[in-house]
């Protein structure tokens, strides 16, 4: 009996088949939750008035010449508004260069239609702003540099059909991509612990680190925004740690680095969001749970996004493919968990699901490190696409804690195939410590369609994968430790 032969008896012991899975008892109570949440924030995350104030920053001696730096001019308006009692901070024709700038209670600066807001390519322009409270992310990434910063705030936004242009390229602020420190390189926008941020219509582009990070924020609401985040390592699009009541809707996101990711880092947990009709494209992952777990999320809806790598049309800083569609990982503690992932298009991903439950157990210096997290009541309905890599998808937990109660329902994918039967045979190894990326377990895992290990309650109905290529491998692997795996015929 060959190695290969001994997986597919494997298989048909352990796992129970079925033509037409059930659906678990949690499922339709989550998915009824989660479509009130949806209706909920809907109704009540809204814009906030504007007051008709408008504060030009020309009228307080900004020049768009694109090369005067106007940070002083441009602090002025912002501040003269916020005094005032809040409105429109306007930038207007012409490219006006500036480096950081605060924004407080009350103030939307908008870039109009024909305007740039240019970030300066000199570091001495970004002065450090440290936050009052530290998080996991400010201690092992030193976050000390933004484009745009603004910390205990209310009622603040940026909007426009303007451009927003960080400008920041290698040859601008050199740094190699890196899941620590990253000096010199200045994020693009950075709101901390502030309640109503409005990010609305703008385009932003170019930045040097990541482009945008909300961290501990409340009512938040980014629509219509369109990201090109393809100049340097790091660049991620949209990051969102420990916020409540979220809605990112009707937007784009290339970007180099994760494209759409959530983080627990800011030590809260982070709860009620809702992700609709966008299309997320990334050279890393397109949308992440993690990889900083600590504070937990809960209570989401994803529904209408087209997601995965580059399309040719767009640009690319490096490989096009992503590493996967959808990570979803828990390695720093934190619960993960009430999740509904609906009408999603996954094109040129190469795993295109990834579910990492491990003990990497990252904190700032001052807390002791804890216990694994959990990762349970997944949904992923109606799940199309193709141009797939050949890595397969990811199912893991670890010896001491498994992923629960998964579904998938209605996927059907392309993969590219080629798997070879050493592939098929290959140990994976636990990396219990690991980086939670697909990646981290090498180029493939030993199914072309889901590779399940430390895990309980996952089920898969209507589930097909197609390998382009000939593929030795199995569709369905379950490695060890698993329970309650439910495939169909």
């Amino acid at each position: 009996m060959t190695a290969l032969q001994k997986i597919s008896l494997l298989l048909s012991v352990i796992l129970p088949l079925s033509a037409f899975a059930q659906s678990p008892d949690w499922e339709a109570p989550l998915r009824a939750s989660l479509e009130v949440m949806a209706d909920t924030l809907t109704k009540t995350v809204k814009p906030w008035p504007v007051p008709d104030r408008v504060f030009r920053v020309a009228e307080f001696g900004a020049v768009g010449d694109g090369a005067t730096v106007n940070t002083t001019a441009i602090q002025k308006a912002i501040d003269a508004c916020t005094t005032a009692g809040g409105g429109v901070v306007l930038v207007e024709k012409g490219d006006y260069v500036t480096g950081t700038l605060v924004l407080k209670n009350g103030v939307m600066l908008e870039v109009a239609k024909g305007a740039q807001l240019l970030g300066s390519t000199n570091l001495a322009d970004y002065p450090d702003h440290v936050p009052a409270r530290l998080t996991v992310m400010d201690t092992w990434m030193k976050m000390k540099q933004s484009l745009i910063y603004a910390e205990n705030c209310e009622r603040i936004g940026i909007r426009g059909a303007g451009v927003i242009d960080g400008r920041g390229t290698q040859q601008n602020f050199p740094g190699k991509a890196t899941i620590a420190e990253t000096p010199g390189r200045p994020f693009m926008i950075r709101i901390l612990d502030s309640r109503k941020v409005v990010i609305d219509g703008i385009t932003l582009r170019n930045p040097a680190c990541w482009t945008e990070n909300y961290l501990g924020c409340d009512d938040l609401i980014i629509q219509g925004i369109h990201v090109e985040s393809q100049v340097n390592g790091n660049n991620d699009g949209i990051d969102i740690d420990s916020c409540r009541n979220v809605i990112v809707r009707d937007s784009l996101i290339n970007s180099e680095d994760d494209g759409l990711c959530f983080k627990g880092a800011g030590l809260r947990t982070m709860e009620n969001v809702l992700v609709e009709n966008c299309k997320i494209y990334s050279t890393c992952n397109a949308i992440k749970f993690g990889t900083d777990s600590q504070g937990g999320f809960r209570n989401v809806l994803i529904r209408n996004v087209e997601i995965g790598g580059v399309p040719a049309n767009m640009a690319a800083y490096r490989r096009t493919r992503s590493i996967s569609g959808i990570s979803w990982g828990a390695v720093d503690g934190g619960t993960v968990e009430n999740i509904l992932v609906s009408n999603v298009k996954i094109d040129r991903a190469n795993a295109p699901f990834c579910v990492r439950l491990g003990d990497r157990g990252r904190v700032k210096p001052d807390m002791a490190k804890p216990a694994p997290g959990s990762i349970r009541r997944l949904v992923f309905e109606h799940i199309t696409g193709g141009d797939n890599g050949s890595f397969g998808s990811l199912i893991s937990g670890i010896p001491s804690a498994l992923v629960q109660d998964v579904m998938f329902r209605d996927v059907t994918l392309t993969v590219g195939g080629g798997g070879t039967e050493q592939d098929a045979t290959r140990n994976v190894p636990e990396l219990i410590n690991a980086y939670p990326d697909a990646f981290s377990f090498g180029k493939t895992v030993p199914a072309y369609g889901f590779w399940i290990r430390h895990a309980a309650g996952i089920t898969f109905d209507r589930v097909t994968i197609t390998p382009q290529k000939p593929d030795a491998r199995p569709c369905f692997v379950a490695g060890l430790d698993t329970a309650e795996i439910v495939i169909p015929r």
